[in-house]
């Protein structure tokens, strides 16, 4: 699997397109979705690199294991907020990151606000899923309300820990709640209702106002299922829920 690492600071100019030497010979070449097309390894200075000259890793399930059962035994039940707010950041300067390569990945003049969600978010997700954090769904059909969901197939996480009972993808959801409010800058929280970890085909994310999550939050609480959150959100149930809790 691939992960992203912490990329070059802003203070050290543009690093969009400067080392990977495919993007040097074909300029103008966006089909690169092939592992040996989007990476390439410096052996010189031990270095895993993008088509976008983002700095990657390369873990072991291992390395996942150990960072979660290394934060459970740190700091116990917060280990789960530490990974959210691990995710939060790295979604935030992901959209800044986004937001530099990808108009001048395609030459576009027009701001992403001009431009249409679905397409922009394609563009933001498929690396990700080539650096390994598996395929994805998003279904904005309830955007005008508030919220949204997001569905991950194959997450690196939930995989990786098998069947534990509950839900383990907190990265996951802290980094579609920085990457989401970087993008439109407003604050966005995001909690997973349904988990692969927890015996379901796939991971279901609800991002959204901090309102629908608490409420999502205190029906998944009460033993609520993924189903019956979603249906009560989108049958508008949720002043019910913030009151009584």
């Amino acid at each position: 699997m691939t992960m992203t690492s912490s990329r070059p600071p802003a203070a050290s100019g543009s690093y969009f397109g400067a080392n990977h030497l495919l993007q040097k010979k074909y300029p103008k070449r966006h089909h690169h979705y092939a592992l040996w097309d989007f990476f390439q390894f410096d052996s010189d200075r031990g270095t895993y690199t993008d088509w976008n000259n983002a700095r990657n890793l390369l873990v072991t399930e291992d390395f996942i294991i150990g960072l979660i059962e290394g934060l459970e035994e740190e700091v116990g039940s917060a280990s789960s907020v530490v990974m959210y707010k691990i995710g939060e950041e790295w979604g935030r300067r992901d959209a800044r990151f986004f937001q530099e390569w990808f108009p001048k990945e395609y030459g576009y003049e027009q701001g992403l606000k001009q431009m249409r969600l679905p397409y922009v978010l394609e563009a933001w997700w498929w690396p990700c899923t080539t650096q390994g954090w598996g395929n994805w769904e998003v279904d904005l059909s309830e955007q005008k309300h508030g919220f949204m969901f997001i569905n991950i197939f194959d997450s690196v996480v939930a995989r990786t820990l098998g069947d534990v009972g509950r839900p383990v993808c907190h990265l996951y959801a802290g980094l579609f709640a920085g990457f989401f409010s970087g993008l439109i800058q407003k604050d966005l929280s995001c909690i997973e209702i349904q988990c692969y970890a927890m015996g379901e085909t796939y991971c279901k994310f609800l991002l959204g106002k901090q309102d629908r999550i608490d409420a999502a939050a205190f029906w998944q609480n009460e033993g609520a299922s993924a189903r019956d959150i979603e249906k009560r959100l989108r049958s508008g149930e949720l002043v019910y829920a913030t009151a009584k809790r």
